[in-house]
């Protein structure tokens, strides 16, 4: 963990990965015996020597509340139903997690249209590992109750361009992390992740809010009358 103010961001960067063989094999419908087998278990090898992945954080203070937005440490979140969420609470967690650049350049060298397949679903393994770290990290240091987490581009209400502000209120993720935003509000590397963590005394996830059927991320369902109930001003 690195940060030289203890009001800055804070680094994960020493997050250990070791590729989950029989979990690719499964994920990528390989069979035990097939042909493939070696060959996944070659780029999986060339994964873990490359890998870094990586989690920056900062615990920041809330400092006013609007009935759609709030402010923190200067940096204004334009959201109902954040705002909502962050009623009783006075601090968050704002994050930026992914399976690291060196991990996408190696990623990004393969022609071979499998291979490339293969190698995203390992970058998706390492940013599954990245934030089961940052989640130990944070219980382990700050004894953290229920919380929940939202993220830019989950819901309608806080649409994707309020990464603007998260990155701001971050410091430079791309300098910290090497993770860069594009013109479309969109993260680089792609398996990387981004919001905000904050107590509560209730679950809560986006997928309660979001009315998408087909959605593979899916953690909860769809309450089609959650917003009218908790969150319409």
């Amino acid at each position: 963990m690195n940060s030289t103010d203890p009001t800055q961001s804070f680094i994960l960067d020493s997050i250990p990965f070791v590729p989950d063989l029989p979990a690719l094999q499964t994920r990528l419908r390989i069979r035990e015996g097939s042909r493939h087998v070696a060959e996944l278990a070659r780029l999986a090898a060339e994964a873990e020597t490359v890998a870094r992945p990586k989690a920056l954080y900062k615990l920041a203070f809330i400092e006013a509340k609007a009935e759609d937005a709030v402010v923190i440490e200067g940096v204004r979140f334009t959201s109902r139903v954040l705002r909502v969420n962050l009623d009783v609470a006075h601090r968050v967690f704002a994050y930026i997690i992914t399976c690291g650049r060196e991990l996408d350049d190696w990623a990004q060298a393969f022609d071979d249209i499998v291979h490339r397949f293969w190698a995203d679903a390992i970058k998706e393994m390492a940013l599954r590992t990245a934030i089961q770290a940052l989640t130990q990290h944070l219980n382990d240091c700050y004894s953290l109750g229920r919380t929940a987490m939202m993220s830019p581009g989950s819901l309608a209400d806080w649409p994707i361009q309020e990464q603007r502000p998260l990155f701001t209120l971050l410091g430079d993720p791309e300098a910290a992390i090497g993770v860069a935003l594009t013109d479309s509000f969109l993260m680089i590397p792609n398996k990387s992740v981004s919001g905000i963590r904050f107590p509560t005394e209730e679950s809560f996830e986006s997928c309660q809010l979001c009315p998408r059927e087909t959605c593979p991320g899916r953690r909860a369902p769809y309450d089609s009358t959650l917003f009218e109930r908790k969150y319409a001003s």
